[in-house]
């Protein structure tokens, strides 16, 4: 396998973070070429000297001063900026580009990728929400393959491996079900942002996991396995599974399913992402069934958890909802976090931008931009 070149968009991440070191456990395989981050200009100076990348980008143009300054140094180009974010996606040495980045600030940079024609390893799920058949018409378009990052998306696309000519019947998309898994409304009326951001499985970053609290991570994973796999809604089925050592499943036509497991570790579908289609060799932990004698699976409820309906509501819309519904999220996680609302009122404004919004059936890139902002807009005021 040639060594790829890699521009990590959102390094300082839960998802960067992982990345970067699955890269230094294979330093002939993979390079970081290009890094950037946001605030955590410390830990991407760090990431910097470790990795040397050919290029730096800190998108928040205030730290471009400290950064390059700390960095002056070593002989590697450092710029500023969400454009400079694009322009690493495009750059010619550029062999595949991780876009990690957070929320809607990933839909840019992914669509100038994919126009430069890179391969794309799909950490920001936002991305397919905001806009997937965009971005789906772009990828075939350019010829710029998407490889899904999400553990639960990586899952399915392994499953599909070797069976290009069996439709799909029903995905099986499975959810670790939160730290509040089995708790009725009563509960969730006190929750505090201490409790929601107290993962059973994973570590990941604040915004991802209050979105995993509340199922609207797994809602948006429904919307983007309808565009990645190309599926209606009625195919796709979420099942709660607290091991989370079933990642996803595949069912076909003929009643067989397949399925993919292994421990709750990110670096595995980041590796397989990198290194499709190989397998390349690690040391990471290994599955040992007899820490599992039980797998349970059980079906979500939506009506405690609402969020995953909404999902489900604006997938069925079509159009500029799902972005709707994404702009929404974004506000009232972040006003949930600085404790401004309650668990339980996220979904209540997300539902009501849903319902107040101006809707449009077939958005352009720019109609999706100014989606955004209205929804944006309108659920601070409501926050």
């Amino acid at each position: 396998m040639l060594k790829k070149k890699i521009a990590v968009l959102g390094s300082t991440g839960s998802i960067g973070t992982q990345a970067l070191d699955v890269i230094s456990r294979h330093p002939d395989l993979f390079e970081a070429y290009a890094i950037t981050g946001n605030n955590n200009i410390d830990l991407l100076i760090s990431q910097a000297r470790q990795f040397r990348p050919e290029v730096v980008v800190v998108a928040n143009e205030e730290h471009y001063a400290e950064v390059n300054e700390a960095l002056s140094d070593l002989p590697m180009k450092v710029y500023a900026g969400t454009q400079s974010v694009c322009d690493v996606a495009r750059m010619e040495p550029v062999d595949m580009v991780l876009t990690a980045l957070i929320g809607y600030s990933g839909l840019q940079p992914t669509i100038e990728a994919i126009k430069a024609g890179k391969i794309i390893a799909l950490a920001n799920k936002e991305t397919l929400v905001v806009a997937g058949q965009l971005v789906m018409n772009l990828s075939q378009q350019y010829r710029a393959p998407i490889i899904p990052v999400d553990s639960e998306h990586s899952a399915i696309f392994q499953c599909l491996q070797g069976e290009l000519r069996n439709p799909i019947e029903k995905i099986l998309l499975t959810a670790s079900g939160g730290p509040f898994r089995g708790k009725d409304v009563d509960y969730l009326k006190s929750v505090t942002p201490e409790m929601a951001l107290k993962h059973p499985s994973w570590n990941m970053g604040a915004r991802i996991t209050i979105a995993s609290a509340s199922m609207m991570n797994k809602g948006f994973e429904v919307i983007e396995a309808r565009w990645l796999f190309g599926v209606t809604a009625d195919q796709i089925e979420v099942l709660v599974h607290p091991q989370s050592v079933v990642h996803s499943a595949v069912q076909f036509r003929d009643g067989t399913v397949k399925a993919q497991l292994g421990v709750p570790d990110m670096r595995l579908p980041i590796q397989y992402a990198f290194s499709y289609p190989d397998r390349v060799q690690s040391d990471y932990p290994r599955l040992d069934f007899a820490n599992y004698p039980h797998l349970d699976f059980e079906k979500p409820d939506r009506k405690v958890f609402r969020n995953l309906q909404l999902a489900y509501d604006a997938m069925e819309r079509g159009g500029n909802m799902p972005c709707i519904l994404n702009a929404a999220n974004e506000v009232v996680i972040s006003a949930f976090l600085e404790h401004k609302i309650g668990f339980l009122q996220m979904s209540d404004i997300i539902e009501q931008v849903m319902g107040r919004c101006s809707f449009i059936s077939n958005p352009t890139y720019e109609q999706l931009i100014a989606t955004n902002a209205e929804a944006r807009q309108l659920a601070a005021s409501m926050v």
